[in-house]
């Protein structure tokens, strides 16, 4: 069943991040490292191009995903016109710390304090944009949760002599084209649970990794992955973690072992793990092309 979410009120974010556009210098786009162009919301390129605004992408949770794919996504990110890419961990203040950097290299003639830089910082729900935010402003100015759409209202921040910040809530689109993407962010929990059904996220999770790091699946549950498809590791997951359900019967808990599933994927328990390569976007994007290719031939 392909995945929608587009909550209400970012209706309203949308409107007033287009007004506050043509009042900054730099946007900051955070990124999933694990799923960057997924996680990219297409709303936001839209909207800095109609300005002429140059985009830093910051690959956060970079701690989580696979080294060679994120060198792969920089190295991509860097061939385009007006874009720096950066990998971080938000939860390391170093890390944090190059941003404000990287944003004056794309925004030169902003830099006394007279012409101070502005900065807006956009993303997609639980990305990390909060806890980047505190991080750069060295205390608690944004909430921070587990859940997506914490935050849910813009706000303006002094950064320090010459820089400010504009705070945006995470901002989905109201369609998600690829049903590919809608499964990767559930699985990174970018998408509000009343809106999955976690057996089948972690269905896709598993047939991902069933054919990209089935050595990750034999290592964390013990289990041979060879002939197993993405419902047959969910099964396995809960035999090995004692998912059963209640009752007579005692048949598998699959919801739970689901559950378990993704929440190791999401703490990093299975590994540093990369849901997209640029090459395997590639692919999918031509996979997609090639039907109606067909169909109007």
């Amino acid at each position: 069943m392909p995945i929608q979410w587009f909550p209400g009120h970012m209706a309203s974010a949308r409107k007033n991040a287009a007004e506050a556009m043509a009042r900054i210098d730099v946007v900051i786009e955070v990124l999933d490292a694990r799923l960057p162009e997924a996680s990219g919301n297409p709303m936001i390129a839209e909207l800095r191009k109609h300005r002429q605004r140059p985009c830093l992408k910051v690959l956060n949770k970079t701690d989580l995903a696979d080294p060679a794919a994120t060198r792969a996504w920089l190295a991509w990110y860097e061939t385009q016109p007006n874009v720096k890419a950066v990998a971080i961990s938000a939860k390391k203040p170093a890390d944090v710390a190059k941003l404000t950097g990287l944003c004056r290299q794309l925004a030169p003639h902003r830099n006394d304090n007279t012409k101070p830089l502005r900065m807006m910082i956009m993303g997609i729900p639980n990305v990390g944009k909060s806890t980047i935010m505190n991080a750069l402003l060295k205390r608690k100015v944004a909430a921070v949760g587990d859940e997506p759409a914490v935050t849910k209202s813009q706000q303006c921040l002094d950064l320090g002599p010459g820089l400010t910040l504009t705070d945006t809530p995470g901002l989905m689109w109201p369609k998600i084209e690829h049903d590919s993407d809608g499964y990767m962010l559930a699985a990174a929990h970018a998408i509000g649970r009343n809106a999955v059904i976690e057996e089948e996220v972690a269905e896709f999770l598993a047939n991902l990794l069933l054919a990209r790091y089935p050595e990750r699946l034999a290592e964390r549950y013990g289990i041979q992955p060879a002939g197993l498809d993405g419902h047959a590791v969910v099964e396995a997951v809960a035999r090995r973690r004692g998912c059963i359900l209640k009752g007579k019967g005692g048949g598998l808990d699959l919801e739970k072992a689901a559950m378990v599933f993704l929440t190791d994927f999401r703490t990093g328990a299975l590994g540093r793990i990369s849901l997209e390569s640029p090459d395997s976007r590639a692919a999918m994007l031509a996979a997609v092309r090639l039907p109606a290719v067909e169909e109007t031939a």
